[in-house]
């Protein structure tokens, strides 16, 4: 009977241990979208989706659907122009902070 109570302990202490595994496992992932490594990607993700649809516009004029003036192939141009320049200084600025981690003593 002792040993009925045990196993049933350490099964009760298993079942608590995996469900603790869940939540820890689901936090990490959460926290890996929602901080600084989730938002870079979904601006990463926001200046392709601005560069795709500044092709699209421009391939659309080209073709002369009747739906696209140049104004608005020219100001989504400029559009996916600055968000990419934008995205090109932010990677230089987070290489630089790296580089200055790396070059200071332990």
């Amino acid at each position: 009977m002792a040993i009925d109570a045990l196993q049933s302990t350490l099964q009760s202490i298993q079942s608590v241990a995996s469900q603790a595994a869940g939540i820890q496992s689901k936090a990490v992932s959460d926290a890996a979208t929602t901080g600084f490594a989730g938002e870079l990607q979904q601006s990463l993700r926001r200046v392709n989706r601005m560069q795709m649809d500044s092709q699209s516009n421009v391939r659309a004029f080209q073709a002369g659907d009747p739906g696209v003036s140049l104004n608005d192939v020219m100001v989504d141009m400029q559009k996916a122009s600055l968000a990419m320049n934008m995205t090109t200084q932010v990677r230089n600025k987070l290489i630089g902070a790296y580089k200055d981690i790396m070059a200071m003593p332990v």
